[in-house]
């Protein structure tokens, strides 16, 4: 039986670890380019330019 190389799997680890703490560097600074393109501090969605639901009648 092979005895297993333990250097690889935590070589393996390091990398797993290193990419996960990239992306969140990445989510981090998407959020602060958000907020600072949007300094009121809410949240811009696409719903904000619609006045009233479409599926009501108008009324006459």
């Amino acid at each position: 039986m092979a005895k297993p190389n333990y250097s690889f799997a935590k070589r393996q680890r390091d990398l797993a670890k290193e990419q996960k703490k990239e992306e969140k560097l990445q989510r981090k600074k998407q959020m602060a380019e958000e907020a600072a393109l949007n300094p009121d501090g809410e949240v811009a969605t696409d719903d904000d330019d619609v006045e009233a639901p479409k599926d009501q009648a108008p009324e006459a």
